[in-house]
C-alpha cells in the first residue's frame, strides 16, 4: 500500500559549492523545507538577487523507509531547474519551477544514500519565466516527499499527474461521472474498485472492474452541484488496485460538479445563471520567505480574498501549490490558472512552454474551480506578434482543447497591443492589463476602451486581467497620478469599480494585485524591491482603504469602513474623509456630534469635515462602527510624503526654469516637443540599444520602450519617476545622477509646449 514521507527536515545548502558533493558535506548550513534563498535579497531592490546554482543534500538510510517494490522522491516545487542526484547518479533533470515532479530513485538506492539536489535560477534563454515584473526566487520552496509503492500502482511518471482524472457531466438534475486511471505494471488478476462518496463520507456509487478496465462511468442522481462562493459542494472519488485481498495502491480526488459558459455579453454563467466573475490576481510571495510558504499562509491568503467577497482569483503568472487550488475548491472562487509564458517571447522556449502547460493541465485537471487555462501574459511586450510566436500560441490552444474538453483557454494582453493582433483570435476568450489612470492617460479611459472593443469584436469575450495603481504609507489631500498615495489609490479603484462592475458583458476582472509582491528590479515608492500595487500590505498585516471600497461591493457582511486611518495630521480647514460600505446609509460624528447622515448607490460615502485640533470620527451603518482620529495642523506633515529609499535624484536637486521642460514634467508632456521627443527618444536609444533592432541586444527593456504605445502608456510618469521604473522594465544599463542631471540641463534649454 502507498504511503507518502514527508522528506523536508535537515537539509544541508550552500551557495557556494561547484560540483555535487561526493559525501554528505560538513561545513553546509542546515535548512528545512521550504525554503528559499532570495528571501532577502529579492525583496530589496537593486535587481542584485542571487541568481545560480544551489545544492541541497541530505542523506537516507534504506532501513528507515517502508517496505515497497519502489521509492520515489516527489519535489512540489523547485525554482527554476533542477537535478537530482543518489549517491553521486544523476538521475532526473526538470526546468520549470512551479510544478510537481517525481523521480523514481529505486534501482539507485543502497543501504546508506546521500541525495543531492541542484537547483538553478540563473538566467537563460530556454526555461519561463526569465523577463517579468517579479522575483524568480531560487529554492526548494514547497514540499519534498519520499513515496513508497508496489510495483503495481497508479502513475506516478506522467507530468507529476495524480493518476486519477475526473470528468462529471451534468445531465438535467443528475450527473455523469468518468472516472479515469492510469496505472504502472498492472497485472492479470488485479481489479479496481471505483467509489464515490459525497461531502459527508457516504458512498453514492461503487464499480468493480479488472485492472484492464481503466475507465468507469457512474450516475449521481439529484447531483449536489459546486455552486462557487453561494455553495461550494464538493465530493470524492476514491480508486483502490486491489490483488486478491491485498490493496496494492490507493487514489482519490475532490471534484466538484457544475457547469458553466462564458458569453460575449451576459459574461460568466455558473450553472445557468449568471456569475459575475470579480475578483483579484495573487502572487504567491510573502515578505522575509520569498516563495517558501507554509499551509498558514495559503489558509490567511484566501480568508482574507474571501473577507474582500471575491468570486475570482487569476493566481498569476504560474501553477501555485496544490494546497492553495484545494482552498479555491473549498471556498468557492473560481480560477484562472496560468503558466509563466510571460513579457518577451523567447525562440528557444517552446518546448517549456509545452511542458510546463502539460504539468499545469495534468496536476489540475480535477479542480472545479479552474475555469480557464491561461496561454501568456503580456507576451507582445517588446511589439507585435510573430510567426514563431503565433505558431507557439497556436500550438498551445490545440494541445489544451485536446487534453481538456471542458474548459476554456484565455491569455492576457498588455494594454499597448493593438487589437487587430492575429494572436488575440486564438484562445476562446481574452483579457487585457490595462493601466489607464496609473501608466498615463487617465481614469475615464478604462470602460470606454473596452466598450470599443466589445462593439468592434462582439463574439469575443473580453475581461480585464490587470488594472491597479501602487500605494505605500504616504497620504495627502489632494491626490494626484503617480503620488503613490493611499488616497489616490482608493480614488483609483472607486474609479474603476464604477466603470467595470457596471458592464456585465465583461466576462471577467482581476485587480492587480491582491496583494504586494516582490520585484527586485523596481527602485520606487520610497520602498525598493517590490511592487506595491497590491490591496494588502506584503506582510499582510494592514488592508489599503481600497480594499474596503472592493468589499463595499462584493461582500455580503455588513460593515463600515473610515478611510485615512494612517493620514491624522492634516493642513485643511475642512477636510474630505470618505466612508466605505455595503450598508445603505451611513451617518458620520465628529466628536460625538453627528455631521449628517448619507446614502450612496455606489457604496462611496464623502463627507466634509471640520478640522479643528484632535477630532474623534465615528462612522455608523446600521449595527456597525468605525473609527478613526484627525488633527489640526499647520503645516504639511512630510512623513506623509513620498521619499525615495536609494533615489539616484531627488525632485529638489532638479532645476527647473519657468516655461522650459525639466526632468519633473510628464513624458506626455515633453513628447509634444520635436525637441524634447528627439532627446527622449535619443537617450532610449543610447541607453536601451538600438531600437530598430528588435532583439535590442537581447534587452527586452529596449524594444519595449521603443515601441510608440509603450511610450504612450508611461506618459503620465515624470522623467525622473520614469528612470526609476526602468529596472522593472528589464533595463540593463544603470542611469547615474550625473547622467540625469545632464539630461536635465539639456531639457532646460527646450521651451514649453503647451498645446
Amino acid at each position: 500500500m502507498r504511503e507518502v514521507i514527508n522528506f523536508n527536515t535537515k537539509w544541508a545548502f550552500t551557495k557556494e559549492a561547484s560540483e555535487v558533493p561526493k559525501e554528505m558535506p560538513k561545513k553546509w548550513y542546515w535548512v528545512t523545507l521550504p525554503h528559499c534563498w532570495n528571501e532577502i535579497d529579492g525583496q530589496d531592490g537593486g535587481n542584485d538577487y542571487y541568481r545560480g546554482t544551489c545544492y541541497y543534500a541530505k542523506e537516507l538510510a534504506r532501513r528507515d523507509l517502508p517496505e515497497a517494490d519502489r521509492y520515489y522522491l516527489e519535489l512540489r516545487g523547485a525554482n527554476s531547474s533542477a537535478d537530482v542526484y543518489v549517491n553521486g547518479k544523476k538521475l532526473a533533470h526538470h526546468d520549470g519551477g512551479y510544478s510537481t515532479w517525481r523521480v523514481d530513485m529505486t534501482e539507485s538506492l543502497a543501504e546508506e544514500n546521500l541525495i543531492v539536489v541542484a537547483v538553478d535560477n540563473s538566467a537563460n534563454d530556454t526555461v519561463y519565466p526569465q523577463n517579468a515584473d517579479f522575483t524568480f526566487y531560487g529554492g526548494i520552496y514547497r514540499n519534498v516527499n519520499i513515496i513508497a509503492v508496489s510495483e503495481s500502482h497508479f502513475d506516478l511518471d506522467y507530468y507529476g499527474g495524480p493518476g486519477i482524472r475526473v470528468t462529471p457531466e451534468i445531465k438535467d438534475s443528475d450527473a455523469k461521472v468518468e472516472i479515469e486511471v492510469y496505472l504502472t505494471n498492472a497485472k492479470a488478476g488485479q481489479t479496481l474498485v471505483y467509489t464515490i462518496r459525497d461531502a459527508e463520507g457516504n458512498a453514492v456509487g461503487e464499480v468493480k472492474s479488472g485492472a484492464e478496465a481503466t475507465k468507469a462511468v457512474m450516475e449521481i442522481p439529484s447531483v449536489h452541484l459546486w455552486n462557487g462562493r453561494k455553495d461550494p459542494y464538493l465530493y470524492t472519488a476514491e480508486v483502490s488496485l486491489v490483488d486478491g485481498e491485498n490493496v496494492l495502491d490507493a487514489v482519490s480526488t475532490r471534484f466538484g460538479c457544475r457547469t458553466f459558459e462564458i458569453d460575449p455579453e451576459r459574461g460568466f454563467i455558473l450553472n445557468g445563471k449568471d456569475y459575475p466573475l470579480r475578483g483579484v490576481s495573487r502572487h504567491q510571495d510573502r515578505w522575509g520567505r520569498g516563495n517558501a510558504l507554509l499551509p498558514e499562509h495559503h489558509r490567511e491568503d484566501i480568508e482574507l480574498i474571501c473577507e474582500l467577497g471575491a468570486t475570482t482569483i487569476r493566481l498569476a503568472h504560474y501553477q501555485h501549490d496544490q494546497y492553495f487550488y484545494d482552498l479555491c475548491d473549498e471556498k468557492g472562487l473560481v480560477i484562472w490558472a496560468e503558466i509563466p509564458y510571460i513579457s518577451s517571447h523567447m525562440p528557444g522556449g517552446r518546448e517549456n512552454t509545452i511542458s510546463q502547460m502539460k504539468e499545469l493541465v495534468v496536476q489540475n485537471y480535477n479542480h472545479p474551480s479552474i475555469v480557464v487555462w491561461g496561454l501568456s501574459n503580456e507576451i507582445t511586450m517588446t511589439g507585435s506578434s510573430t510567426p514563431d510566436l503565433l505558431e507557439n500560441h497556436n500550438i498551445l490552444n490545440d494541445m489544451v482543447h485536446e487534453m481538456d474538453k471542458t474548459r476554456l483557454t484565455t491569455m492576457a494582453v498588455v494594454s499597448m497591443c493593438d487589437i487587430h493582433d492575429p494572436y488575440i483570435q486564438i484562445p476562446d476568450t481574452v483579457s487585457y492589463n490595462h493601466y489607464f489612470g496609473w501608466y498615463g492617460g487617465d481614469t475615464s479611459m478604462n470602460g470606454p476602451w473596452f466598450d470599443n472593443f466589445h462593439k468592434e469584436f462582439p463574439n469575443i469575450p473580453i475581461g480585464v486581467s490587470e488594472y491597479g495603481c501602487e500605494a505605500l504609507n504616504w497620504h495627502t489631500s489632494d491626490p494626484k497620478q503617480g503620488d503613490y498615495t493611499e488616497e489616490y489609490q482608493a480614488y483609483y479603484h472607486e474609479e474603476l469599480i464604477k466603470q467595470l462592475y457596471t458592464r456585465p458583458y465583461l466576462w471577467a476582472t482581476h485587480v492587480w494585485n491582491m496583494f504586494d509582491f516582490g520585484a527586485d528590479a523596481r527602485n520606487e515608492g520610497g520602498e525598493n524591491g517590490q511592487n506595491h500595487k497590491g490591496l494588502v500590505t506584503f506582510d499582510r498585516k494592514y488592508k489599503k482603504d481600497s480594499f474596503y471600497a472592493y468589499k463595499a461591493w462584493l461582500s455580503d457582511d455588513p460593515f463600515v469602513h473610515l478611510c485615512g486611518k494612517r493620514y491624522v495630521d492634516r493642513v485643511e480647514d475642512t477636510t474630505k474623509v470618505t466612508v466605505y460600505s455595503n450598508l445603505p446609509e451611513v451617518e458620520l460624528f465628529a466628536n460625538g456630534k453627528s455631521l449628517g447622515k448619507k446614502t450612496a448607490e455606489d457604496h462611496f460615502f464623502y463627507f466634509d469635515v471640520p478640522n479643528a485640533g484632535e477630532t474623534t470620527l465615528v462612522a455608523v451603518a446600521g449595527e456597525c462602527r468605525d473609527e478613526s482620529h484627525i488633527r489640526k495642523v499647520d503645516t504639511f506633515n512630510e512623513e506623509y510624503r513620498m521619499k525615495e529609499k536609494g533615489a539616484i535624484l531627488n525632485w529638489f536637486d532638479i532645476t527647473t526654469p519657468e516655461g522650459y521642460y525639466s526632468l519633473n514634467d510628464k513624458l506626455s508632456d515633453i513628447m509634444k516637443s520635436e525637441d524634447g521627443k528627439n532627446l527622449f527618444m535619443g537617450l532610449m536609444a543610447k541607453m536601451m540599444g538600438d531600437p530598430a533592432n528588435k532583439e535590442n541586444d537581447g534587452n527586452p527593456a529596449g524594444a519595449a520602450m521603443a515601441n510608440p504605445k509603450m511610450i504612450e502608456m508611461m506618459g503620465g510618469f515624470t522623467i525622473v519617476r520614469l528612470m526609476g521604473l526602468l529596472g522593472a522594465a528589464g533595463s540593463k544599463t544603470e542611469v547615474t545622477k550625473e547622467q540625469l542631471l545632464e539630461l536635465n540641463a539639456q531639457l532646460n534649454q527646450i521651451k514649453r509646449v503647451d498645446c
